[in-house]
This record gives structure tokens, sequence and C-alpha cells, in this order.
């Protein structure tokens, strides 16, 4: 009887460890994703486009020569120009002998001509034309001095710490540089801020004064998802490449940079998008400004505050995992009036497999005001027994 129940005991332990390790290693299994693809080149990065998240990178904050990757920000900048209200697609520039005489990749402008701002920005994208980057410069700025300036300023204000430009084309200088993860935030904007022009990135070729140049990113004849972005090139920066694809409603931006040829950039950029598509997907969680969680409002106006999240949370993750991520709300202790909207009372945290994913402040979603004097007389009273 004593030898069956020392044999019941340890199958017992057994069945109970076996269990505990089969757990441990479903908990750890939830979130490995292999290695991402090696990549041949100075810097790259993988970034979600919703979430931010980087699925990938390697000395991505490493200050490097972006070549014409440069033209990404004289793009964004003539977009904000023109979203301000001093520029229109339609106004026409005057191209100076300046502009004409730029050396590297060209539109083919003339000195004098009068070509429209829709001209000379798809004469940026598609043809990576160097004179009118210039031309568009000088136009907005008087000068491609002042105009790096407002680069630069645009670039702090978008957290692009490691970045400063010197021209709007991208030909070498000495302290004209940047990174690959800059790259990708500014890429990001470009596509959330202006996306009724962004469609230009996709277009594959275009034609002006009679000549017919092609977008120098094969991606977009390779892969039908890749709408952008841009190409680069110079012999001290080697081949570089910003793309973008989108599939099944998940956006991927994918920079690299210092490659050895132009099939290189290519297939390097196609290797990190086929991969953080395959082994990733991104959902929307909750839409900002819509109420998570109602909560009690002491000596106020109203008793009740809806709360919420300021923007829209999305989430990256490995594939076929979303139902194993967990959220819960905390709330930072009572609430007392006056509220303001906007204000943050706790914190929305989303955990996958123990482990925290992202944490975002709750805020209030209206304002209260102070109550009247008995309604705080009262509700401090009920504080007293709470």
């Amino acid at each position: 009887m004593q030898k069956f129940q020392r044999m019941s005991t340890l199958l017992l332990f057994f069945g109970l460890w076996l269990f505990c390790s089969q757990r441990v290693i479903a908990e750890n299994a939830k979130i490995l994703v292999p290695a991402p693809p090696k990549i041949a080149a100075s810097s790259y990065i993988l970034m979600d486009y919703h979430s931010g998240r980087i699925l990938a990178e390697s000395n991505s904050d490493q200050s490097l020569p972006p070549a014409s990757l440069t033209k990404i920000m004289t793009v964004y900048v003539v977009f904000n120009t023109i979203k301000d209200g001093h520029l229109k697609l339609t106004d026409k520039v005057s191209i100076s002998k300046k502009a004409w005489k730029t050396p590297g990749s060209r539109m083919f402008i003339e000195v004098n001509k009068q070509i429209s701002v829709e001209e000379l920005l798809k004469g940026v994208i598609i043809q990576s034309g160097n004179d009118a980057s210039v031309a568009l410069a000088e136009h907005i700025a008087g000068d491609e001095a002042t105009f790096a300036v407002l680069m630069n300023e645009h670039a702090q204000r978008l957290g692009m710490m490691s970045t400063h430009f010197e021209n709007s084309m991208g030909l070498p200088r000495a302290n004209h540089r940047t990174t690959a993860r800059d790259l990708a935030i500014l890429t990001r904007a470009l596509i959330s801020e202006f996306p009724e022009h962004y469609h230009w990135h996709s277009q594959k070729e275009f034609t002006y004064n009679k000549i017919t140049q092609h977008n120098r990113n094969k991606l977009l004849w390779r892969d039908a998802t890749v709408d952008g972005v841009k190409t680069g090139h110079t012999d001290e920066a080697g081949y570089c490449l910003v793309a973008s694809a989108k599939r099944e409603g998940m956006r991927l931006i994918s920079v690299v940079m210092g490659t050895d040829s132009e099939n290189a950039r290519a297939d390097s950029n196609q290797s990190l998008l086929n991969f953080g598509f395959h082994f990733y997907q991104t959902h929307l969680l909750y839409k900002g400004q819509t109420t998570l969680k109602t909560s009690r409002v002491w000596k106020g106006d109203h008793n009740q505050l809806n709360l919420g999240l300021a923007d829209d949370l999305y989430i990256t993750i490995s594939r076929e995992h979303y139902k194993d991520l967990k959220a819960t709300i905390d709330i930072e202790g009572a609430i007392t009036a006056p509220v303001e909207k906007g204000d943050s009372f706790g914190k929305l945290n989303v955990s996958l497999a123990s482990q925290a994913v992202v944490s975002k402040p709750l805020i209030a979603l209206e304002s209260v005001g102070i109550g009247s004097v008995f309604q705080r007389i009262f509700d401090e009273a009920l504080l007293l027994v709470e």
C-alpha cells in the first residue's frame, strides 16, 4: 500500500513538472521569431509604419552620408510649405543657372524656364533630379543654405537627432549625415502627413522636356505591394534605398544604406520586407479618443469620467499570437475635480507571455468642473469612509 502511495506521489509530481515545463516552453515559444536575414550593408532598419516597432536593425544609428535619400526631406519640406499655404502645386518656378548646372542625376531643366512646382516635385521623386531639388530649394528659401536650415529644423522636430543636412540633393559634404533610424522616422512622417501626395513615389517613370526617365527603385517592378520611396548613390555612400510596402493593411518601412550595387540594395530591402510580413502582424488594439473605462469623479459637477487613449494604439507582434495578448487598466488613486481634458489618470498595459509589450497613459476624454458646495461636502464625507 505504501509503495503504491509513493508511486502515486511520484507520478503526481512528474505530471506537475511536465505540465509546468510545457507551459514555460509554450510561453517562451509565443515570442520567438527567427533571426532576420543577413544583409550586406553598412546599416539597415525595418520599422512597422503604424506601431513604430523596430523588427530588424543593424548599425541603425551609425552616421552615414545619405546621398539622394536626402531628397526625402527635401520633398517633406516642400509638402509642408504647400500645407502651410505658402506654395501651390501650380506655382511656377524660375530656373536659375546654379540649379541648371547642378551635377549628378538630372531632370534636364533649362535656365530661365518657368516650371510648375508639381513637375519639379515629380522630377525630384521619380527622376531624382538634383537640378529640380535645387530649383525648389531656391524658390522656397532663396538659396540652398537657407533651405538646409529648414530641413534641419524639421529633422529636429521629428526627432531625427543624428541628422544634419547641408544641401537639398545629397551631394557629398563633410557634415551632411544621417542614420537609417532617422530616415525611417522621416519616411513614416512623410507617408502619414501627406497621403494625398505620397502616391508619386510609386510612379515608375516621368517624362519632362521629351525625356523619359525611369524610377530607380527596382522594387516597384518586382513587388506590387511596394509603393516607394527613394534610392540614393554616391561613391562615398554606396547604393542606398528606402522602401515601403503595404500588405493586408500592414505597412513596413525598410532602410538599407551602403550596399555595393543596385541589385544588392533592392534584394536587401526585399528580404527585410518579406521577413517582416511573414513573421509579424500589426493590429489596431484600441482607437484613440474612445472610452475604455468610466471612473468615478469626486467633488465635480459630474460624477463620471470617460478615460481612453490620446491616439490609436497599434501593436506589432509575432503572427498567430494576437489572442495571447493581455490588457489591464490601472487607475492611479481617486479622481478629484477639477479635471482637464487630456489629464492622465492611469495606464493601459499590454503584455504577451508575461512580458510587457506597451504601456500608454489613460487620459480624460472630457473636462469636469468643480461641483457645488453641497456636492463637495457630500463627496468628502463619502471619501472618509471609502
